[in-house]
């Protein structure tokens, strides 16, 4: 500090005690500093005491002080205002089945039903008994006749979805659905639509199975095929998806029928546009278009033979068969072809050139095609029936 008594120097640091000569005892009075016997209650040399200073610049902020203990529960507020639905739960567990119902009401009877349409033509009848014995008048060599006593059958095939009545003459035996041939690991196996294997009295997408010689057969095949008879009139199909159940696919299998009769008979082609005649005593009993083969992918496929009367159809279209596979589903395929005699023409096309293209149902039918005729013996009058 700064004595500014003495000149304003700086204060010298604590002296020593100094040494007492006289009069040092406790109380007694120097004359030399003027103090005053400490027995009369007062100090020697006491300082006057000083105003109070100013206040001080407020200190800085404390440290946080120590957490509190925890307040009573406050009392209870009010009650808020409704929320918002929330979202549905989830679907939960089916329920039991419930009981079983008490029987109902009966019914009132329903109105009467219109008139159902005229049927099919049925079936010939059974033979009559035999008549009474006639008179001859006498000349009974003349009424001899020949025997008929070989009994033939026969497949025809309607290309339709209903079965066709059997030639006059002739009597059904059973129906059925219009087969053409198997395919299976690149081998096929033809049916001849003029005898009774191509009427198949049931119909499956896939009618065999493929067995090894370990006691092991398998059904339907990825390489396994069935080709039959198509109907006509399903240009609406023939781009199609492939139809995969029965119910979808029978309205396109062609139906078929086995007869029974004593007549011999044959199919005979023209060669032309025109159905050709049967020789002198025989008789015809349908006409149609000349069919030769069908064949499907990888070059497999089957023929007719021209004398039968599977090579007569009775109708033509294109494509003229449907392809059944392995996989259970049946369709109409690109790479399926029908071959058909051609009519000759004059000059005959293809020797010099690139031959004669047909185009649509109605050239190729009454240009292109070769008909045909199948032809049976006649019977005498009275034995027209086996």
């Amino acid at each position: 500090g700064i004595n500014a008594e003495y000149g304003g120097g700086e204060v010298g640091a604590k002296g020593e005690p100094g040494e007492c000569n006289a009069g040092c005892e406790e109380g007694t009075e120097n004359p030399d500093i003027g103090g005053t016997d400490p027995s009369d209650g007062s100090k020697a040399n006491e300082s006057q005491k000083g105003e109070p200073g100013d206040d001080g610049a407020a200190g800085g902020r404390g440290e946080p002080g120590p957490k509190g203990d925890m307040g009573g529960a406050g009392i209870q507020g009010a009650r808020g205002p409704t929320g918002f639905d929330g979202r549905d739960g989830k679907a939960g567990p089916p329920g039991n089945p419930g009981l079983t119902g008490l029987p109902g009401m009966k019914g009132a009877s329903g109105k009467t039903g219109v008139d159902g349409g005229k049927g099919q033509k049925g079936g010939a009848g059974k033979d009559g008994k035999p008549g009474d014995g006639g008179s001859c008048n006498g000349d009974c060599n003349s009424q001899a006749w020949p025997c008929t006593c070989d009994t033939h059958v026969i497949a025809r095939h309607s290309q339709t979805d209903r079965a066709p009545v059997c030639p006059p003459n002739w009597v059904e035996l059973y129906q059925g659905y219009s087969l053409v041939y198997f395919e299976s690991q690149g081998y096929g196996l033809s049916q001849d639509l003029g005898s009774i294997g191509s009427c198949m009295e049931k119909f499956q997408v896939m009618p065999f199975l493929q067995c090894g010689s370990r006691n092991v057969c398998q059904h339907g095949q990825r390489t396994d095929k069935s080709f039959w008879l198509t109907t006509n009139g399903q240009d609406d199909v023939k781009a199609m998806a492939p139809l995969k159940t029965e119910d979808d696919i029978l309205p396109y299998i062609s139906r078929c029928t086995v007869c029974s009769g004593t007549q011999y008979t044959f199919a005979r082609h023209s060669y032309s546009n025109d159905i050709p005649e049967c020789p002198p005593n025989w008789e015809r009993i349908w006409a149609g278009y000349s069919y030769l083969m069908v064949t499907g992918g990888g070059g497999v496929g089957g023929g007719q033979d021209l004398g039968s009367l599977g090579s007569c159809m009775e109708n033509f279209f294109l494509p003229s068969f449907i392809e059944c596979v392995g996989r259970g589903m049946c369709s109409y395929y690109v790479n399926n072809l029908d071959y058909w005699l051609a009519a000759k023409k004059d000059p005959i096309p293809g020797m010099f050139g690139m031959g004669r293209i047909y185009n649509g149902l109605d050239d190729i039918q009454n240009q292109g095609l070769s008909r045909c005729a199948v032809c049976a013996k006649k019977l005498p009058a009275k034995k027209r029936f086996l």
